[in-house]
């Protein structure tokens, strides 16, 4: 059964690929307009929950570039012939996508990289779904593109892997931040407390659960 978020919007959660990623659908409840977050694999799955759902899909929005959240990526574009949504600050992870994901994975695989980023997320704050409106949030830090989707209405977060229960996003690799990351997340912070976050990997959790730990400016 899908959530329900004050009969506005709905979303549903799929942990998906061997790095169990989160994806997301999330729609308007009247309209059935849908935005996947974060195609993480099997588009074949998503695309059956989406009929399933009798969803329309209308975009693909891309928390950050890394393989474990965009490997359905392009195929779901090609299946509905809909729009990529990421910051083109991250499209040098889409284009080495399939090369990053064998290496971490220890195996060849099939899925195609994403070429070309449809509408450039730095460049726009927001976009409608139905009657609803989804905010773009930067948080680079884990990635230099790095953003989170805020639902200002339902007062909820789609924080990629910018901000987990208890933990944060990793920034070891040599194109992450950590000044950066502590930025974006004292921003997140800055939101209601009640916002409930949705991450890109394990359980959900809100503002308010991680505000003490990342609400000082510190690094």
């Amino acid at each position: 059964m899908a959530d329900k978020i004050k009969n506005m919007l709905e979303y549903k959660t799929l942990a998906l690929g061997e790095m169990q990623t989160n994806c997301y659908l999330l729609w308007d409840s009247k309209s059935r307009d849908c935005f996947v977050i974060d195609p993480a694999d099997e588009a074949d799955f998503i695309a059956e929950e989406i009929q399933k759902n009798n969803l329309k899909p209308k975009g693909i929005l891309i928390t950050h570039g890394h393989f474990d959240h965009i490997m359905a990526g392009l195929d779901l574009k090609l299946m509905f012939d809909i729009p990529v949504y990421c910051s083109e600050k991250d499209m040098f992870l889409l284009k080495r996508q399939k090369q990053t994901a064998s290496y971490y994975l220890e195996k060849e695989v099939s899925a195609p990289n994403i070429e070309k980023i449809d509408i450039d997320l730095d460049k726009i704050e927001e976009i409608a779904l139905g009657t609803n409106i989804v905010k773009i949030i930067k948080t680079p830090g884990h990635t230099p593109g790095g953003v989170c989707f805020y639902c200002p209405d339902e007062n909820l977060l789609f924080s990629g892997d910018t901000l987990f229960y208890k933990l944060r996003g990793r920034t070891d690799l040599k194109y992450a931040s950590t000044e950066e990351i502590f930025k974006s997340l004292r921003k997140l912070m800055e939101l209601p407390p009640e916002t409930i976050v949705l991450s890109g990997h394990g359980q959900e959790t809100t503002i308010e659960n991680e505000s003490e730990k990342y609400k000082f400016d510190r690094i």
